[in-house]
């Protein structure tokens, strides 16, 4: 039994981690947005609104590029991922939503945003700083849906294993800022706006939901979608109430995305001396299957690093246990690569977060399951039961790195020896 890691696998650990890091450094929202706004200033003072969990970090990013130009704003992000005090500083309140599911203050959070816009005096220009989790983090729902029915909405959705494009289509019928339905508090005023993507493709409709972005076919599109009877009452609903869609909006700048966090640990890889093979984003699709998929590639192939990026999808059990997608396909790896100690495979969120954890992900190798075996644990069981996190922390194999002032979906890592 190997309990215990060799030289060679906590060197390779290592060099993994390395290019995890540098990856990140290389989307982080303050610098992004800094280089954005540098390359081109907006003339003529600004107020500022940023939601999503690199909120904190653009927001700062932009007030030390426009300086006293900023006449103040509002920070909507998760909890732990911003310092109000230093924001306060800057004349920018901050507000915490819920997420992953949308919370009273994500509803107060909608509140506050629509009330601010309406105040902003018409010489003004709104700055808008999306990143991923705006979605939960704000919300104004349509008539005559209270806070348990939207939790109730966002859980199935959550845990159907439907791709994150189909999730925010349903989410913008029940909204009345997601969808382009922010644009209406907004006018005819010029506005800039800037981005972090974490969706496949880039789309800045799929981005936080679109707050900014109509999708003039929303009904033709979320209508093919397999909704249980009484969502599709919902969302009949919505589409009603929100009526025809808004006129096109503005121009979203994307300053961040997962192709640049891939070609960062690529060169970082390069570095340390490792061959790399770059694969092209996005990975979409069941975790487990795509978890098994990366496996068998790293089996099969030469020494050096393999690099992915996306966003996979899990579809989760009534009960599940403790993990998110990453975990997940680091577990399913795991078991396919059992016996092959030469190969070694990280799945981590780049927010820092993988599903409702405080863990990024996990970093597995070719004796994971004798380790997770040693405390109990049976991988094939734990895969089923959606409860990867509790098999990995037995194993020594989560991936915790905090808050990362950033989000730009999931990066793989797989390395082979």
């Amino acid at each position: 039994m190997h309990t215990a890691l060799d030289t060679p696998t906590q060197t390779a650990r290592a060099r993994i981690l390395d290019c995890l890091a540098a990856a990140i450094a290389a989307v982080d929202g303050r610098e992004a947005t800094r280089r954005a706004l540098a390359r081109h200033p907006i003339e003529g003072p600004i107020w500022l609104c940023a939601i999503g969990k690199a909120a904190a970090s653009m927001a700062l990013g932009a007030t030390e590029i426009c300086g006293d130009a900023c006449l103040g704003g509002l920070v909507v992000t998760k909890p732990g991922h911003a310092d109000p005090t230093a924001l306060a500083a800057r004349g920018i309140a901050c507000l915490f939503g819920g997420h992953p599911l949308p919370d009273r203050a994500s509803l107060d959070a909608g509140a506050r945003l629509i009330a601010a816009l309406d105040d902003i005096p018409s010489q003004v220009t709104p700055l808008f700083l999306i990143s991923g989790g705006a979605s939960s983090l704000v919300e104004a729902p349509i008539q005559d849906i209270d806070l348990p029915e939207l939790r109730r909405i966002n859980a199935w959705l959550l845990a159907s294993g439907l791709p994150i494009g189909q999730i925010n289509r349903v989410r913008k019928c029940i909204s009345r800022i997601k969808g382009g339905g922010l644009l209406s508090r907004i006018g005819d005023r010029p506005l800039r706006a800037l981005a972090i993507s974490d969706v496949p493709d880039n789309d800045p409709g799929v981005i936080g939901s679109g707050l900014l972005s109509p999708e003039p076919d929303l009904e033709s599109h979320v209508l093919e979608l397999p909704l249980p009877g009484w969502l599709n009452d919902q969302v009949h609903r919505g589409l009603a109430e929100r009526g025809q869609s808004p006129a096109p909006g503005p121009e979203i700048e994307l300053i961040a995305d997962i192709a640049t966090a891939m070609q960062a640990a690529a060169e970082r890889a390069s570095q340390l001396g490792l061959s790399v093979r770059l694969h092209p984003p996005p990975i979409q699709g069941d975790a487990a299957e795509q978890g098994r998929t990366f496996a068998r590639i790293l089996i099969d192939s030469e020494p050096g690093l393999h690099i992915w990026g996306g966003e996979t999808t899990v579809a989760l059990p009534d009960a599940p246990g403790r993990g998110g997608r990453n975990q997940h396909l680091a577990l399913a790896a795991a078991i396919a690569l059992a016996g092959h100690p030469d190969c070694l495979l990280l799945s981590a969120g780049t927010d820092g977060t993988d599903g409702p954890t405080e863990d990024a992900g996990a970093l597995v190798d070719g004796w994971t399951l004798e380790r997770a075996a040693l405390e109990g644990f049976d991988a094939e069981s734990a895969l089923i039961a959606a409860n990867s996190g509790q098999l990995l922390e037995a194993s020594g194999d989560l991936i915790r790195t905090g808050p990362t002032d950033t989000n730009v979906m999931d990066l793989i890592l797989g390395l082979k020896l």
